[in-house]
């Protein structure tokens, strides 16, 4: 690692663990049900919760006002205590947008002033940037969804803000790459290829999940291999009077059946990579790499069956959740150690 570069990688490196810790307390507020628990935006003035018992009422009889509270909090003995609760997740996962935001402009502020940052990473700096701005845009364009009638929101914005959120953790990991080893040798293309496709694949799982949780359906078919006793493909599917597009992305057995079916299409093309690879002299880096890849996805598919068996806990869900993004990150490296 190049001195003149390490302030600058550590930089980079702090967002993409703040992005991830982000998203985790964003799994921990869905499992929770806190996310409709703030009402409003703002940038200031919702920074820290109310501080006085009469801001707290206040704030309660406001979120009294929208559907969530009106179609399903009112009959269950809903307290200011239990407001309390929700209200705290949904405002530690905005704060951590905020600190995010201070991390990422002041100390480039400060690299730019000092010119610590070349030309090709300016750039993708202020992509980056953009990509901050949109991602609290789409959280809101998230939240918003179940403000209006529905108390839920929508599946597609919330695996659109989730998926966002994973790929802006792997841009910022990309960039950090590329200051990390600066030296560019030829790519191994026929690991590449595997490698690309098994992102994409990677990416579409991702979006599935938002899928599941948005639709809450990883609490139905609790049962792994077959969905169900003695079926693979839940009759459910083929009974809904949807178009087929709509059953697999709207309907809560249709989606699930996609989301553990891909799984073992991300499991092969990652099993797939690990063989290929053998057939190459590798750097200690990448035979890190493809191990360590292979070992996670093993691991994030255990865990993903026991999620569903257990009919998704909170630890289990969020766990499931959290190594999905060391599997981003182990696919990320290998892509960029193959590529550059």
């Amino acid at each position: 690692m190049k001195n003149k570069n390490k302030s600058v990688i550590i930089w980079l490196l702090s967002g993409c663990f703040l992005v991830f810790v982000m998203v985790v307390v964003g799994g921990i507020t869905r499992l929770t049900n806190s996310g409709l628990s703030m009402t409003d935006w703002h940038l200031v003035t919702d920074t820290f919760p109310p501080l006085t018992e009469a801001k707290w009422q206040e704030t309660f009889e406001r979120y009294k006002q929208f559907p969530e509270y009106q179609k399903i909090n009112i009959h269950n003995d809903f307290t200011l205590s239990d407001y309390k609760f929700i209200y705290f997740w949904e405002w530690f996962h905005r704060f951590i947008g905020r600190i995010l935001g201070f991390v990422f402009i002041i100390p480039f502020v400060y690299f730019f002033i000092k010119k610590r940052i070349d030309k090709a990473t300016l750039g993708k700096c202020y992509i980056l940037l953009g990509m901050g701005a949109l991602q609290g845009f789409l959280g809101w364009f998230m939240v918003r969804s179940g403000l209006i009638d529905n108390p839920d929101v929508s599946h597609f914005r919330l695996s659109l803000h989730l998926t966002f959120a994973f790929i802006t953790f792997a841009y910022t990991l990309w960039v950090a790459l590329d200051l990390i080893y600066p030296e560019r040798k030829s790519p191994i293309i026929p690991l590449r290829k595997i490698g690309r496709i098994a992102l994409l694949f990677l990416l579409v799982q991702i979006i599935y999940g938002g899928f599941v949780a948005g639709l809450d359906a990883g609490f139905i078919h609790n049962h792994w291999p077959l969905m169900s006793d003695g079926e693979f493909f839940h009759e459910s599917i083929i009974l809904e009077k949807n178009t087929w597009l709509e059953r697999l992305t709207e309907g809560k057995s249709g989606v699930q059946f996609v989301h553990r079916t891909l799984a073992y299409f991300v499991v092969g093309l990652m099993v797939l990579l690990y063989f290929k690879s053998k057939n190459y002299t590798l750097s200690i880096q990448q035979k890190t790499g493809v191990n360590s890849l292979v070992i996670i996805v093993f691991i994030q598919f255990l865990l993903g069956v026991f999620t569903l068996l257990f009919h998704v806990p909170l630890w289990l869900g969020v766990t499931h959740q959290a190594v999905a993004f060391f599997l981003l990150a182990a696919m990320t490296y290998n892509l960029h150690r193959f590529s550059k």
